[in-house]
């Protein structure tokens, strides 16, 4: 009875909290890494620091002045020198570390040893980043970040920049206008590209910029955003009438900003400007933000006569996304396919958007038509993309750099709620007024009467 009860007072505590570590570990993943895995990895990283990079091949000959010292003060074995390690800083998603690369080491010697660190530390994911030259840092992930979307708290918000993602990495993924005006993003029926739109409108609905929709799926996508849309076509029809409009609005920034430069020769040269962000801000024209929804529909024609009005609509594009970012005039091209086979100037337009995002798609033509041409290795990376993680993304750019991101869950009522909370920042922009969606008058909601009948007061 002794035994059983000494069983009990040791195996119970033992057992709970196993038990609570494995339920933390799968569903609590952040919780169970700040308990659990940050100080085993840490412990892992400090012992086995020295054998694990001479194990990968990163360490170096010592120099002779360090084989003099050594055996003039011990007598131990001179080992090769590995990069010196900084201090480790502890993130909410993992571990932070910096090291200086020993003479004749390059970056890509530890990104290549990076999968081996992995299992060497126990840790989800080891990514390397180049801070200058002769440093790396070494990002580790405690767990799979993308499982369960939590996007860092404190983001510094700024004019056309939108957090809408997650990296592996555990860093945001950030859509900056200013840096990549323009962007292609495909996906397939519930592979999570509405979600990313949804997130686009809802962080754009807070900035002072002038919101453009192009929806032909009879606005189903767009048109729960309507209060704060400037403008708002539904089928190719309008599509043909608002695009002459944009490119007139483009045409006359144009003539702005060369009215600013034909200024006197004693103006200082920090006043003269190629783009609107260079005039002054009273001066300065609203953003404009252009959502085009199932592009392939655009391009798709059943007569002669819409084989014209296609052509004009895809050279209205292609000239907006030529020339639109000096106007201040930004594109954001969505579909579920696109490929060469859509028609002429299909591929020219395609040049001409700078980033890509490659939801899962239901064929790879469509992966390679995004990603091949920036980064090849990444098309393989985006049709291994499951039908069970929605949201999940590839994202690149022409520079060739690409990650995996996954997009947190927002629902279409929050999303129509924030347009309507912010809709006075719709800008006034004349030449849109006739296109400007008709918003629908919420119902008033009425207060339910007392629920005891009030009697009158008598003396």
């Amino acid at each position: 009875m002794t035994d059983l009860a000494t069983l009990l007072e040791v195996g119970g505590p033992v057992a709970a909290l196993g038990g609570g570590a494995a339920y933390a570990r799968a569903r609590h993943p952040g919780v169970y890494w700040s308990m659990v895995g940050l100080p085993v990895s840490t412990v892992r990283l400090l012992s086995s620091y020295g054998s694990v990079m001479e194990a990968c091949g990163l360490t170096v000959a010592p120099s002779r002045l360090r084989v003099l010292a050594v055996k003039a003060t011990t007598r131990r074995e001179v080992r090769p020198v590995p990069p010196r390690r900084g201090i480790i800083r502890p993130t909410t998603t993992g571990l932070r570390v910096r090291l200086r690369l020993a003479p004749g080491q390059e970056p890509a010697d530890v990104a290549a040893s990076a999968e081996r660190l992995r299992h060497a530390w126990g840790v989800h994911a080891v990514y390397v980043t180049t801070i200058k030259p002769g440093v790396v840092e070494l990002r580790l992930v405690g767990f799979d970040v993308l499982r369960r979307v939590r996007m860092p708290r404190k983001l510094r918000p700024d004019i056309l920049r939108v957090p809408v993602a997650l990296r592996e990495d555990a860093t945001p993924f950030v859509r900056d206008y200013r840096t990549v005006p323009h962007q292609l993003t495909l996906g397939a029926t519930l592979s999570g590209k509405s979600m990313y739109l949804r997130h686009l409108v809802a962080g754009l609905a807070r900035q002072p910029v002038a919101l453009v929709g192009i929806d032909c799926k009879r606005g189903v996508e767009l048109a729960p955003f309507a209060p704060r849309l400037s403008a708002l076509a539904t089928d190719p029809e309008q599509a043909a009438e608002l695009l002459p409009v944009l490119i007139k609005e483009m045409e006359d920034r144009y003539d702005l900003i060369k009215a600013r430069q034909g200024i006197a020769p004693s103006t200082p040269d920090e006043e003269i400007t190629s783009d609107i962000w260079g005039l002054p801000e009273h001066e300065r024209p609203a953003r404009v933000v252009l959502f085009v929804d199932e592009v392939a529909e655009l391009f798709l024609v059943a007569t002669k006569k819409d084989e014209e009005r296609r052509d004009e609509m895809v050279t209205q594009l292609i000239r907006l996304a030529q020339l639109g970012r000096a106007a201040g005039i930004y594109l954001e091209v969505c579909g579920q396919r696109f490929g060469a086979e859509l028609g002429k100037g299909a591929t020219m337009l395609r040049a001409q958007l700078t980033g890509r995002v490659c939801h899962r798609v239901n064929d790879e033509a469509s992966a390679k038509m995004a990603l091949a041409d920036i980064a090849p290795e990444a098309v393989s990376a985006a049709c291994a993309i499951a039908p069970e993680r929605p949201g999940l993304a590839v994202a690149g750019d022409t520079s060739g750099g690409w990650s995996r991101i996954r997009t947190p869950y927002l629902s279409l009522g929050d999303a129509a709620e924030t347009c309507r909370e912010f809709a006075p920042l719709v800008p006034d922009l004349p030449a849109l007024k006739p296109f400007r969606p008709d918003v629908p008058v919420r119902p008033p909601v009425e207060t339910p009467g007392p629920v005891v009948r009030p009697r009158p007061v008598t003396d």
